[in-house]
């Protein structure tokens, strides 16, 4: 195999790179494209969390950036802990919301289970101190007020 010939994976054959080029858009069949993206946990602020070029090299922005996932986390907590729907509601309209308050919760976790595949150690303590910080909030039996006895 050739320079400029690239090893097809479903079938075995060789493509000249310059016509791959034109069709695969991945970057993974091409040694000569660099990939930015970590495959093992780093530190450093110098990383991408959920958006491309975001936060970019700046420590400021690192910072905005590890308090986003850190209250994103607390929110997916107060959301899977917290219901208001009162007894004697209307079962449908309470349906309803409860699945609005489900998707909500869902896309919240997506978003924070996203920032954590950036493997930035910082982003991931963010995120489990932010599961920690919302369930002693919502969740813990330590925080919540005792009834009766």
């Amino acid at each position: 195999m050739g320079d400029n010939e690239v090893m097809m994976p479903h079938n075995g054959t060789t493509v000249s790179s310059s016509l791959t080029e034109a069709w695969d858009t991945t970057g993974f069949t091409h040694p000569h494209r660099k990939m930015m993206m970590h495959m093992t946990f780093f530190w450093g602020h110098k990383t991408e969390v959920l958006f491309k070029g975001w936060p970019g090299s700046s420590t400021g922005m690192y910072a905005v950036a590890l308090t986003f996932v850190f209250a994103l986390a607390v929110l997916v907590e107060g959301f899977s802990l917290f219901s208001v729907v009162k007894p004697g509601t209307n079962k449908a309209a309470a349906g309803f919301f409860q699945t609005g308050m489900y998707a909500v919760r869902s896309g919240l976790s997506y978003m924070v289970m996203l920032a954590v595949m950036s493997f930035n150690g910082g982003v991931f303590l963010a995120a489990v101190g932010g599961h920690a910080v919302g369930f002693a909030l919502f969740g813990s039996r330590a925080l919540k007020k005792s009834g009766g006895s």
